[in-house]
């Protein structure tokens, strides 16, 4: 009897993982590339603040040419603190510091040179922008990334390139080992002729090295093989913008095919990079700092907003007040999302069970997600709203830890009698927000119609926004 009962446990339990793995094979696997965990952090961050700070600001200038007195440097009341605290007030979650900007001009005590806050009249020489900095944003959980650029018009090296590549490594050293963990570290590929009336050639396989050997989780942006810069300075990404990309030969030395490459925006707040007092009454206004954000988040990139401080080390008052705005804006528009808990159909459902239902598009949780059968690569969900509901923006999200799928997709509303679409779109990613004129519907509907590979939707949202920066696309209707 014993006997019989072990071997009834045991085809029990083989029947259990047979089931099990067929469970398994159903699941979705990655459509590779796929972005690192640090990646996708950065990606549903969504905002992140710039600041440009240094010999700059005192001397009214965007490029310095290095030859600036040190003791010009001296921001009286800077308050590393206030930066941080009007960022997060403000929903951004990192912070990048101008730690070296062209003119060579360091924020720390950096032994490789004298142009630095060390030979300032700030605190008489004893001051670390860099440290006052980096532990602000670790105070408020935001998190620090550091500029350090390449072109250095103050360094005599400079255009010697294997001697100013050593210096720029020494420097770079000094920040990833002295500031504890930075989460992303950023630079430009400005570059220039040295003293010597020669080019510098940048290493940046080596410098590349030494971020990864000291500083393993940052994130190198932008002439950096992690994130790529969006093309622009204006804070726009393209309609259609993929986070997967092909190997830059440089960048991504060694690799052949596609990589997962998600685009920044920059743009600053002012019609400049660093403070100047002359633009204090030209901060860019709500509605376009609004379109800026549909056109930057609401297209599958991360915002890197520039907000200067001035010469006395403080973020100045008009851009205080049009941050609080903008803040305010977002959460009042995005405060109730009619989709919501709705009923929800679909095409079809990937097996097992619930695992891939439609309903999860609309239960809020970024960990769940729609899928259609195996193997499809377009489909729909239907959203019943329940009776008339009026919006003018859509909001659609891809599960992008499995890779970025969809190519092309389109939004319809029930007019009592047929489909009218309301938007024609492409890539999707992270989050896709697509502006038009109010309509007033009881159903929806979300079709995929083609995708790299089978689907996966993780959210979607229909919104009535007051101010939508403009931009919205008039929808006629029939």
């Amino acid at each position: 009897m014993f006997t019989f009962f072990r071997k009834m446990f045991s085809l029990i339990s083989l029947l259990f993982i047979i089931t099990a793995c067929t469970m398994c094979d159903q699941s979705i696997k990655p459509y590779p590339p796929v972005p690192t965990a640090q990646q996708l952090d950065w990606q549903e961050a969504e905002l992140l603040m710039f600041i440009h700070f240094g010999i700059n600001t005192f001397t009214d200038s965007e490029w310095g040419d290095g030859s600036e007195d040190p003791k010009r440097f001296n921001p009286e009341q800077l308050d590393a603190k206030q930066w941080v605290s009007i960022a997060k007030e403000a929903g951004f979650k990192y912070i990048i510091l101008t730690a070296k900007h062209h003119d060579g001009f360091c924020l720390w005590p950096s032994q490789y040179t004298e142009h630095s806050v060390k030979n300032s009249s700030w605190k008489n020489g004893e001051g670390d922008v860099v440290r006052e900095f980096v532990d602000a944003c670790r105070e408020a959980g935001i998190q620090p990334g550091l500029y350090l650029s390449p072109w250095d018009r103050h360094e005599p090296c400079y255009g010697d390139s294997p001697a100013y590549n050593h210096f720029y490594k020494n420097q770079l050293t000094e920040l990833l080992t002295n500031y504890g963990e930075i989460a992303e570290v950023w630079f430009d590929g400005a570059c220039g002729e040295g003293p010597n009336g020669k080019k510098q050639e940048y290493d940046w396989q080596g410098y590349y090295k030494v971020i990864r050997t000291l500083q393993p989780k940052a994130l190198i942006a932008i002439s950096g093989p992690d994130i790529r810069w969006v093309g622009n300075e204006s804070g726009v990404a393209r309609e259609t913008e993929w986070s997967v990309q092909p190997a830059h030969p440089v960048r991504h030395a060694g690799i052949d095919g596609n990589v997962w490459n998600p685009a920044e925006c920059d743009v600053s707040i002012r019609p400049g990079w660093f403070w100047h007092k002359s633009q204090d009454s030209q901060v860019k206004s709500l509605d376009h700092l609004l379109d800026i954000y549909y056109k930057s988040v609401g297209r599958n990139s991360t915002l890197l907003l520039n907000v200067p401080p001035n010469d006395q080390g403080l973020i100045a008052a008009p851009d205080i007040v049009r941050l609080k705005e903008f803040r305010a804006v977002l959460d009042e528009s995005f405060k109730e999302n009619f989709a919501g808990w709705k009923k929800t159909k679909a095409s079809s459902a990937r097996k097992p069970g619930r695992k891939f239902s439609a309903q999860h598009v609309v239960d809020e949780d970024p960990e769940t997600f729609w899928a259609p059968d195996e193997d499809m690569a377009s489909g729909w969900i239907e959203i019943d709203l329940g009776n008339d509901v009026r919006f003018n923006v859509a909001k659609t999200e891809e599960k992008i830890s499995l890779g970025q799928r969809v190519e092309s997709y389109r939004i319809e509303i029930w007019n009592g009698s047929d489909w009218e679409t309301v938007v024609n779109g492409t890539t999707i990613g992270h989050k896709k927000l697509d502006r038009f004129a109010p309509v007033s519907t009881n159903r929806v509907r979300w079709v995929i119609e083609k995708s790299r590979a089978c689907p996966t939707i993780r959210e979607l949202g229909l919104y009535l926004v007051s101010n939508t920066g403009g931009g919205a696309k008039e929808f006629h209707g029939k």
